[in-house]
Formats: structure tokens, sequence, C-alpha cells
């Protein structure tokens, strides 16, 4: 098993920058693809970015490509998700995701574990 658990969420003026945490445990996820996802109030879970197990590839929702930025450490066990030039639309609860595989996908259901998630809040 694996638990996931997210840091690093607040609140934050549009434009500022957030950087998010995402813990690993219970087994090592080097060998994992991970996603974060988020999720606004009244809106479906959604895809945000997905890094594969190595770290060299990377992919984007187009809603945040340019301004976020994916990324791990694997003698750390950890994921990160950069988050500049923030916009009162990215308000959500930001979730870490891992996937046992090497390959990365997008959609929240080829992701088997969760963290608990984090709150976002861009004020305008």
């Amino acid at each position: 098993q694996v638990q996931l658990v997210e840091s690093g969420g607040g609140l934050v003026q549009a434009g500022g920058s957030l950087r998010l945490s995402c813990a690993a445990s219970g087994r090592t996820v080097s060998s994992y693809a991970m996603g974060w996802f988020r999720q606004a109030p009244g809106k479906e879970r959604e895809f945000v970015a997905a890094i594969n197990w190595s770290g060299d590839t990377t992919y984007y929702a187009d809603s945040v490509k340019g301004r976020f930025t994916i990324s791990r450490d694997t003698a750390k066990n950890t994921v990160y998700l950069q988050m500049n030039s923030l916009k009162p639309e990215d308000t959500a609860v930001y979730y870490c995701a891992a996937r046992p595989s090497i390959t990365v996908r997008t959609a929240p259901k080829d992701y088997a574990y969760w963290g608990q998630g984090t709150q976002v809040t861009v004020s305008s």
C-alpha cells in the first residue's frame, strides 16, 4: 500500500505562487507515474499534471501549461507541483495520485492511490 500526503496549499492572491508537496510512504514510488488533479466545488475532478517514473516526461493540462511545473525527488519519495501566476480559476482542492506503472495517464481512473487533498484558494 502507498500512502500519499499533500501539503503546501493555502490562500494566495492572483498572480502569486504556491508549491505543493506530496510525500509518499508505505513503499517507494520510484517506479510509479505520479499525477496532480484538482476538484473545484460542483465540478468533476480534473487532470492538472503528471510525471513518469524517471522524471524525464511530463504532461500538463492546457489550462496550466507554462504556469505549473511538476517534478519529483526520488530520494525523498516526494512529488512537487510549483504553481506560478495563479488565477482565481485555479481555486480547488488539489490531489496527488500514484499510478503503479512507468507509463503516464491523465484520467483519474488510471491512478490507484490518492492523497486526502490540500485546499488552494486564489483571491482576485
